[in-house]
């Protein structure tokens, strides 16, 4: 499959295969175990967990890394289920980069990845988290992660869709303390797809910061619906950012932006597009040699391209 191998399996620092761990490499000063028995070693981490995990991974960062973190879990076999519930837990004024892959080695696999995930940065600390998902065409895949800010704490957060699975349910929910900011950044390309976003940032204490950033593209036969809810409880600032691209008749794209301002001194701003391919641009294209398909994704890519 193209793009499958898109991350090192052998030099990950936690790599899952199926239901089986493949490897685990902590650097000095973090802490790397399977989730069950993480949840058995520390009870304080109980309270993360929406309940006892049978499979997945803990990072605990306690102390500055030298280099990104890396974890891999892939899907080999035909017909495999994962329910994996993850926890990465970065400590006070730590700054960390976390590098994630999630994938389908091969096309038809009729696969099934499901994962819970709690990433809490604790007062002063950020993250640099890139999560990139390739999938088979008839995967079911449901990623569910909470990010918890706590005071002063920074995330930047990109991900991205290279391959689209059937059917994907993509949530993602920030809770920002006081002086905490976010940034968002979601791209996703498919085609023959079904795609459900639900995304909820909550600015909870004084001078939060957050953004939301999404480029959508639905190619042929999908839909694309995406809900983003941006709430503020204490004075801060949000911005939500939705752009949507249709190549094809038989597809579309619901946009639900969500503003809910509950503090007087906050601001929160919202803009939306939804449209297709200005034939302008392509015909341009194509008198400078290029062929409609290749003018129609140079297009494409640079829309979904973001400048991070």
């Amino acid at each position: 499959m193209k793009n499958a191998k898109f991350v090192p399996k052998k030099s990950a620092n936690f790599y899952y295969l199926d239901h089986a761990l493949k490897n685990i490499f902590a650097p000095q000063g973090v802490e790397i175990l399977e989730s069950p028995l993480a949840f058995k070693k520390y009870s304080w981490s109980r309270k993360y967990f929406n309940k006892k995990p049978h499979e997945g991974y803990f990072i605990w960062v306690k102390e500055q890394p030298k280099q990104a973190l890396t974890t891999c879990v892939a899907i080999s076999r035909s017909k495999t289920n994962q329910n994996l519930d993850n926890l990465l837990i970065i400590e006070k004024g730590i700054s960390a980069q976390s590098l994630v892959s999630c994938s389908a080695l091969a096309i038809g696999l009729c696969a099934k990845h499901q994962a819970q995930g709690k990433i809490v940065l604790k007062e002063g600390a950020s993250l640099s988290y890139k999560h990139l998902h390739s999938w088979g065409q008839n995967d079911y895949v449901e990623p569910d992660y909470e990010f918890i800010l706590e005071k002063g704490a920074r995330l930047d957060y990109f991900y991205q869709l290279l391959n689209p699975p059937k059917k994907l349910i993509f949530k993602t929910k920030i809770s920002l303390g006081e002086k905490a900011s976010a940034n968002l950044n979601v791209v996703m390309k498919s085609k023959n797809a079904v795609i459900n976003i639900e995304e909820e940032m909550d600015l909870l204490g004084q001078g939060a910061q957050g953004t939301v950033n999404l480029r959508l593209v639905a190619g042929k036969n999908t839909q694309i619906k995406a809900m983003n809810k941006l709430i503020a409880k204490a004075k801060g600032k949000g911005h939500l950012e939705c752009q949507g691209m249709i190549l094809d008749n038989q597809s579309s794209i619901e946009l639900i932006p969500d503003l809910i301002n509950k503090n007087k001194n906050s601001l929160l701003t919202h803009e939306a597009s939804i449209g297709k391919i200005n034939q302008e641009e392509i015909n341009y294209l194509r008198t400078r040699g290029l062929s409609q398909k290749q003018a129609i994704n140079l297009i494409v890519n640079g829309f979904l391209h973001l400048n991070l």
